[in-house]
């Protein structure tokens, strides 16, 4: 019981003394029920059955069928302050209303499950560092972009398919150890300045023509 004291003003010939008592509530473990239609909660205590509001802290979602702990604070007001136990087989969604944020200081956060699906219109992701160890992984959508000072691929085969690639570099540099073979209907190479083609064997094959037209040209 909380008792709170209250004093007359300075001067006054008495003072009193006044008694407030907090709210109290009922305690109460029923079956709930669920309203198809207009998605209403009711408990199924004993012979009474009531109308019941979900609390904000019972983020898992009842479903008909639960065994539900619920407090009583007026006949008309039912909360459902946790689900004790539910059938096999239902399935478990946590739901907040609003937005939701989930901070841990000083600590780590790991969630295991054997799948683990993102749905989202918008997924934001910021770290300093990011780890993705994976056997396989799949990417799929309309437009990707990657963005990065330093980008850097290491395997053992890459693959790639596309109707057309554009490649732009200050520089660009390229070493293969075994063949290096281009396949097109129609290639072309063109420098600015220097031209230079070296080899230990060099063939150079026109099925039908060979064509070399410049001011000087110097064979030997």
């Amino acid at each position: 019981m909380i008792e709170a004291t209250t004093t007359s003003q300075p001067g006054s010939a008495r003072s009193r003394k006044e008694t407030a008592r907090p709210i109290g509530g009922e305690w109460c473990v029923g079956i709930l029920g669920v309203d198809r239609a207009s998605q209403r909660l009711s408990v199924r205590s004993g012979n009474v059955t009531f109308t019941a509001t979900r609390a904000a802290s019972c983020l898992l979602e009842p479903a008909a069928g639960d065994s539900v702990a619920c407090l009583r604070i007026a006949p008309a007001e039912v909360w459902v302050m946790a689900v004790l136990q539910r059938e096999e087989g239902t399935f478990n969604v946590l739901r907040s209303l609003g937005g939701l944020r989930v901070e841990v200081e000083g600590g780590a956060l790991e969630l295991h499950a054997a799948r683990i699906g993102l749905k989202a219109d918008q997924l934001d992701a910021a770290t300093k560092k990011m780890t993705l160890a994976t056997d396989s992984a799949d990417v799929v959508g309309r437009e990707l972009t990657v963005v990065g000072t330093k980008i850097k691929l290491i395997g053992s085969l890459l693959s790639s398919v596309m109707d057309r690639v554009q490649h732009f570099s200050k520089h660009y540099l390229r070493t293969t150890d075994g063949i290096d073979r281009v396949a097109a209907t129609h290639v072309e190479c063109e420098a600015k300045q220097l031209m230079r083609i070296e080899g230990e064997h060099t063939l150079v094959n026109g099925r039908e023509l060979i064509k070399a037209r410049g001011a000087q040209i110097h064979f030997g």
